[in-house]
């Protein structure tokens, strides 16, 4: 019998994640108790089924899709009026704060895969990234022992993500300067732009600003809207 009810609990929160993904929070009345189920269906995802050895399906480049969608909440494509003068700050709960320019990523160690990019809408395309690991960049930083997590900030209308540690750490997690063999556009982040293959588009942050680690799990765009936190594949 607890077998049958944690498995009825589980697709529960399964079908609660779905619903809020495609958009519907459940109204007043319904909307706290989704929330809820939503949250513990992460809590599944982060502590039962992920794996940090477990890495997505690379494949060659003849593979590649003829496109790759953009996404942005602006209003209008967010482009900086001066890129030269374009950092990423790291900060928060760590030992050496950093201020990091895009040469200065492109001088850590590279990581390139072409990987599928899947979406919350449904559709899905493969694509070539390069950038640098976000554990090359923790290790300049040095993180306390008491950093839980990193706040993933954007100058896309405040668009933000929170991930937790073992996600980021994930050796297929990214921060990406390239697509394509070609410099990040504007149309999918420039000039950086968070990615992992094991994670939904949405969780992936473009137009970087800055990442903050905390000891409080961070909120997100769609995630405080009751999109799954985790977002996992």
């Amino acid at each position: 019998m607890t077998e049958r009810r944690d498995f009825l609990r589980l697709m529960g929160s399964a079908g609660a994640a779905a619903l809020a993904a495609c958009g519907w929070d459940g109204g007043a009345t319904l909307r706290p108790g989704l929330l809820a189920v939503s949250r513990f269906n992460d809590w599944v995802g982060e502590r039962i089924l992920y794996s940090p050895a477990r890495l997505a399906r690379t494949y060659g480049a003849a593979a590649r899709s003829p496109a790759l969608p953009s996404y942005f909440i602006s209003q209008t494509m967010p482009v900086l009026a001066h890129p030269a003068d374009w950092r990423l700050r790291v900060d928060g709960l760590v030992r050496q704060p950093l201020t990091l320019s895009l040469e200065d990523l492109m001088g850590m160690p590279v990581v390139s895969y072409t990987v599928k990019h899947t979406c919350v809408e449904g559709w899905s395309a493969i694509a070539t990234w390069q950038g640098v690991p976000v554990t090359a960049v923790m290790e300049r930083c040095a993180p306390l022992a008491s950093a839980r997590y990193i706040n993933f900030q954007s100058f896309d209308s405040g668009y933000a993500n929170g991930w937790d540690l073992a996600s980021a750490t994930h050796p297929q997690t990214i921060l990406a300067y390239g697509l394509n063999d070609n410099p990040l556009p504007a149309a999918h982040g420039a000039p950086l732009r968070l990615y992992s293959p094991t994670k939904l588009g949405y969780k992936l942050t473009k137009y970087l600003l800055a990442m903050t680690f905390t000891n409080t799990r961070p909120g997100g765009y769609w995630e405080d809207q009751g999109y799954p936190w985790l977002a996992g594949l």
